[in-house]
């Protein structure tokens, strides 16, 4: 079947407050974060993969394009804003990289709900009966829409998101979309 190619995005700005240390570089599996959920957007087919924040030298090392957060510190909204800038294709997968079990069956379902949805800005999973917006596919295109928004002091991704059409993704695993606040969080942890 024909897939369209997608940019992923690994958002690893993310300073941990409660983890007390870069999630980026928690070992699972005795591998970094990033390094996983990167490898989940490889896996599902990503055309290419970007890290976006954070220690760039440390991400680098670990074989990661990074890509610098345009508002570093300002949240996820920023991230988002300057993954689309850097994106190179229409369907833009954005994760968090504090996912332990992210896997290319989760990426591919939000992936084929933008695909299958022409007019739909994103295609998010539902998790509990949230969506999840740092596990979810978005147009490049509607870029300007996530600005304005973040140039009005907004800085979640689900108010300016509601304002726009979408889908959302159901039957998702939902070990796919747990992350991890705390070092108990963490598979063996």
């Amino acid at each position: 079947g024909h897939r369209l190619s997608f940019t992923g995005i690994v958002l690893t700005g993310g300073a941990s407050r409660r983890m007390g240390r870069d999630k980026a570089f928690l070992p699972v599996d005795g591998r970094p974060l990033a390094i996983s959920v990167a490898e989940a957007l490889q896996e599902a087919g990503a055309a290419d993969v970007f890290a976006v924040g954070g220690d760039a030298g440390r991400l680098a090392a670990l074989g990661l394009d990074v890509v610098p957060d345009h508002y570093p510190g300002e949240g996820p909204l920023g991230a988002l804003v300057t993954a689309l800038r850097a994106a190179r294709h229409d369907i833009v997968v954005v994760l968090a990289c504090d996912l332990p079990a992210a896997s290319s069956s989760a990426v591919h379902a939000v992936v084929r709900a933008l695909e299958q949805a022409p007019t739909a800005a994103w295609a998010a999973p539902d998790a509990g009966g949230r969506r999840q917006w740092l596990h979810a596919a978005y147009r490049r295109a509607t870029l300007p829409h996530w600005e304005a928004a973040f140039a009005r002091g907004e800085r979640s991704v689900h108010r300016p998101a509601g304002t726009l059409t979408g889908v959302t993704v159901s039957g998702v695993d939902p070990r796919s979309l747990v992350d991890v606040d705390a070092p108990e969080d963490l598979p063996g942890g």
